[in-house]
């Protein structure tokens, strides 16, 4: 085989042992590693790498590429400290607003309502009028305007399937604007506007270059909702598809038998760089507005209940996918959240034998008997160290750890336990819940300071990765995870063409310097996505 790409002057970086291999040369060709130190051949585009360092490319373990497209489309709230900044945020874009407009923003912290109630009135005036759609930062959550609840025909509280939704309202039934969970959103959402298929696009494959730019060569997407595999297969038909997606469609409570068998039947549905393969479940919501399932109630009382009301409804769904070879990605944050998926995942494995690789999304807080579990069954700890050190405080005076307590704060992103515990441990970003640099992703593992101020003290140090487990977590172990161990996550003869280039080497790199260390090239399938100026 001809090679179309011929990488030479290269320090190729293994991820498993951490060690250079004996080689200073990379052939690519047809899309696949065709060997080490081919000489260049006509035709082949050979790169004088100088010295940089060569990974295998990095993949993201959960993030949401076009449903993320759309929502960071209104004011990025991210920055937002405290109230007046978060009304100073709102008042400029509202300014901007032609009539009739929705003000839309995403990223807002709780922490910046300084332990007042996450309410329109507590926000003040500026919603006053609008119609106004504002995402928290977990995107579990949405605060709305007056307005925005008078167009959707919110009056008071409402009952869903999905058990943690609702419409919060005060002691009169009247609703303040905090909407819970995505059954409760969706409410607004049906009458606000949308983008057309084509803003969609364009705004989906820019945010793709940037992460192309930023490193990555692929993604487990943990959505399939709206026209999201319609964008997918316009933007590789278009060349504008720089990433290799894996994309997991979501199971809902009430979930009936057509509708998994369709889910079954949809399974490798997709392209060359992008298909549909597993499934995505919620156990619970979030600790931050009371929606995870707890042991024990937190400081207010809430986080009680599971995503489905009938838990045992999704065992037996577990079991189905299973069965039927589907692997599952579950969100379970909460202790009792994540004991019952590995609860189910035992069932189905004791009643089907092995078979699919199941995985947990977040695992934010877990006793030591649930992280033992891990290993044990083969489960995916499905990690994001960044939620950790950009959400909460390593004093424990945020939301999160309040609502938790000291006990289980202190149990909190266990990434370095479920690690020597065995498990694998992958690691990504949610964007947008938290940026999708993996670079950056990768330095929040290791070092547990918030990235806007390092001088911060670290967040559980303890559980800080190693430089060799944070890269194995966008390398070896997202590959395992989605059953491809055999031809991706190592630089190896017949693996995948996906390649990061760095400019120096990710394991030296001290930890606080890390993010900041140049992506000098991005390969997929052996051709160059993104090549630094």
């Amino acid at each position: 085989m001809h090679p179309d790409l011929v990488l030479t002057n290269a320090r190729l970086l293994d991820p498993g042992s951490g060690s250079f291999l004996p080689h200073d040369t990379l052939a690519l060709s047809g899309g696949r590693i065709a060997g080490f130190g081919a000489a260049a051949v006509p035709g082949a585009e050979v790169v004088d790498l100088d010295g940089a360092v060569v990974v295998p490319g990095l993949v993201d373990g959960h993030l949401h590429p076009v449903s993320g497209a759309e929502r960071t489309a209104g004011a990025d709230l991210s920055g937002c400290l405290d109230l007046p900044a978060l009304r100073a945020e709102l008042a400029a874009a509202r300014s901007e607003l032609k009539d009739g407009q929705w003000l839309r923003g995403w990223g807002l912290d709780p922490n910046a309502f300084g332990g007042l109630p996450l309410s329109a009135d507590t926000v003040g005036p500026v919603l006053d009028g609008i119609p106004a759609a504002i995402d928290l930062f977990d995107a579990h959550s949405m605060l709305v305007s007056r307005r925005a609840l008078e167009l959707a025909g919110i009056d008071g509280p409402r009952r869903f399937e999905q058990g943690s939704a609702e419409v919060v309202c005060d002691a009169d039934g009247r609703p303040t604007g905090l909407l819970l969970e995505d059954a409760a959103c969706e409410l607004v959402e049906a009458v606000a506007p949308r983008p057309s298929f084509e803003e969609l696009c364009r705004a989906s494959a820019d945010v793709l270059r940037r992460m192309a730019a930023a490193g990555l060569t692929g993604g487990h997407a943990m959505d399939a909702n709206g026209g999201s595999l319609a964008v997918y297969a316009a933007l590789e038909e278009r060349g504008e598809l720089p990433l290799r997606l894996r994309i997991a469609p979501w199971v809902q409570p009430g979930a009936g038998p057509a509708e998994l068998a369709e889910l079954v039947r949809r399974q490798g549905e997709g392209g060359r760089r992008w298909r549909v393969a597993g499934a995505k479940l919620f156990m619970d919501g979030t600790i931050d507005n009371g929606t995870a399932w707890l042991e024990h109630p937190d400081c207010h009382g809430e986080s009680t209940g599971a995503f489905w009301p009938d838990p045992a409804a999704y065992t037996r769904v577990i079991a189905e996918l299973h069965r039927a070879g589907v692997p599952t990605a579950t969100h379970a944050i909460g202790d009792a959240a994540v004991r019952h998926v590995l609860d189910a995942v035992a069932a189905a494995v004791a009643a089907h034998g092995p078979g699919a690789r199941h995985r947990v999304e977040h695992v934010e807080t877990v006793p030591d008997d649930t992280v033992a579990r891990f290993a044990a069954l083969g489960v995916t700890a499905s990690m994001q160290p960044t939620h950790c050190t950009e959400y909460t405080r390593a004093d424990h005076t945020d939301n999160w750890s309040r609502r938790l307590g000291e006990e289980r704060a202190n149990r909190a992103f266990r990434c370095r336990d479920l690690a020597a515990a065995g498990a694998r441990v992958v690691l990504g970003s949610d964007w947008p819940i938290a940026p999708f640099e993996p670079l950056g992703v990768m330095a929040g593992a290791r070092h547990r300071r918030p990235s806007r101020d390092l001088a911060q003290p670290p967040h559980l140090p303890g559980q800080a990765l190693t430089p060799l487990q944070a890269l194995a977590g966008y390398t070896l172990a997202p590959a395992w995870a989605a059953g491809e161990e055999a031809t991706a996550g190592r630089l190896a003869p017949g693996h995948r063409a996906d390649l990061t280039v760095l400019a120096g080497d990710p394991l030296t790199t001290p930890d606080t310097e890390l993010a900041a260390l140049p992506v000098l090239l991005t390969v997929l399938d052996g051709g160059i996505t993104h090549r630094a100026r």
